[in-house]
């Protein structure tokens, strides 16, 4: 790809570009520190996982931001978009996996296991 993202303690998501280095975009919202971010596939859009038990989605040219994921009630460590981009998927401190529809924000699938 041309670009590539990263992460931050400063709470917010970098885009920058790969053959220049420099900074493209900031994406910001978050009030927890950004853990893990995510490029869709078609490379339009980019989500993000936080410690303020948040994910959100932004599109990428403008920095606005598309979607925030509320469903998790401890820290989002991990974040990823499914290959055709219609859903994000991700893991959090409070012991469960989720799925996401992009368009609509619901939550379509959670994984939780017991402790034994």
């Amino acid at each position: 790809g041309k670009r590539v993202a990263t992460a931050s303690w400063d709470k917010t998501a970098k885009v920058f570009d790969v053959e220049t280095g420099k900074e493209v975009r900031t994406l910001g919202g978050h009030t927890g520190y950004v853990w893990s971010v995510s490029f869709s596939p078609d490379g339009k859009r980019v989500a993000t996982a936080s410690r303020d038990k948040k994910a959100k989605v932004f599109h990428v040219e403008t920095g606005k931001e598309v979607r925030t994921l509320e469903e998790h009630t401890g820290c989002v460590s991990s974040v990823s978009f499914s290959p055709d981009g219609k859903r994000v998927a991700t893991a959090s401190w409070d012991k469960t996996a989720k799925v996401f529809d992009v368009e609509t924000g619901k939550e379509v699938s959670s994984v939780s296991f017991s402790p034994d």
